[in-house]
């Protein structure tokens, strides 16, 4: 059985403009140790994804569907069930240290009454093991950082604070959404060896939420691609990045920056992101894609797999082979 399985979550939001349908259909599954990566711009729906999962949608926010953790519906329980995973078996890195992390509050403190709360430790053993996990996360002089304020570590450090706050409790599953965000190259590739090194450590399945693809190759075994609030493409890292089989996926990737190309100019996707309050009829791709027909406009593509690839899952009504004459696909990151 999968440590974590969704079947077709949806999250809908009450707004002034009407209800709009951030995230529609999204199923996949998560095994121990394992690593996902839910990769797409902003707006596609991959935050709302977890949020929901989480308990922590916006008050005019609404999720369907199912969260299984261990069978059980995390969708369905109540405040006081959720607070006695979160934290502990289902911990969360936020996208901006800076405000996850209380002002008022030091590390210590902030860190210790996790474990004071879901592991019943006195507040002396809390604090030793708050060290330990700040020792583990790389913090030089962790024994006397503990007792500082947010405010007086660095963006990096935060961050690592954040990594170490999330593996408290050792959980079963760790969501980190943006976790290297606003932090430079050196410190994103020194954050994503951590958090591979802890995974060994500790064998816990991470569902990684990024834009960055270089994050996502350097990490995770599966991704899942969204736009538009759907899934546009599902599958193995490899088959994602060598064979990528959807205009969106293949835009994605055409659209980094390259060490093996003499030109400056980046190759961007035309257009921008739906309007969620106004979707197509079709295809959520279909007014940027390249390759639209009558039917990408008209009829919205199943997400399914393809003969070229059953192990791969694409929403597109074009076959794979289709894409490829008039695309670069290149997996170089």
């Amino acid at each position: 059985m999968s440590l974590l399985q969704v079947n077709n979550l949806g999250v809908q939001f009450q707004t002034p403009d009407g209800l709009v349908s951030a995230v529609n259909g999204v199923s996949f599954d998560l095994q121990a140790g394992q690593t996902l990566g839910i990769v797409g711009e902003s707006g596609s729906g991959k935050s709302q994804s977890v949020l929901a999962m989480m308990g922590l949608l916006a008050k005019n926010g609404k999720a369907t569907g199912e969260a299984l953790y261990n069978g059980q519906n995390l969708l369905t329980m109540s405040p006081r069930q959720l607070n006695a995973i979160r934290g502990d078996r289902v911990s969360m890195i936020f996208q901006d240290p800076m405000t996850s992390l209380n002002p008022y509050l030091t590390v210590e403190r902030q860190m210790t009454e996790v474990l004071e709360l879901h592991k019943g430790m006195t507040r002396r053993e809390a604090k030793k093991r708050a060290i330990s996990l700040l020792e583990a996360v790389r913090i030089p002089e962790a024994a006397r950082r503990v007792d500082m304020y947010p405010h007086e570590f660095s963006g990096g450090m935060r961050q690592r604070v954040m990594i170490a706050m999330a593996l408290l409790c050792e959980p079963e599953i760790l969501i980190a959404d943006e976790p290297t965000t606003a932090l430079d190259v050196t410190v994103q590739a020194q954050i994503l060896s951590l958090l591979k090194d802890l995974q060994r450590d500790f064998g816990t399945a991470i569902v990684m939420i990024t834009h960055d693809l270089g994050v996502v190759a350097g990490l995770c075994e599966k991704v899942m691609v969204m736009y538009g609030g759907r899934v546009m493409e599902y599958g193995s890292a490899n088959d994602i990045f060598y064979q990528p089989s959807h205009p969106y996926t293949i835009g994605l990737l055409g659209a980094l920056p390259r060490l093996d190309h003499d030109g400056s100019e980046l190759v961007s996707i035309p257009g921008n992101p739906p309007n969620m309050a106004n979707m197509p009829k079709g295809c959520p791709f279909s007014e940027r894609c390249t390759h639209v027909s009558e039917l990408c406009i008209s009829t919205l593509p199943p997400l399914a797999a393809s003969a070229a690839n059953p192990a791969v899952l694409r929403a597109c009504h074009k076959a794979p082979q289709e894409l490829k004459p008039s695309v670069e696909v290149v997996a170089h990151v």
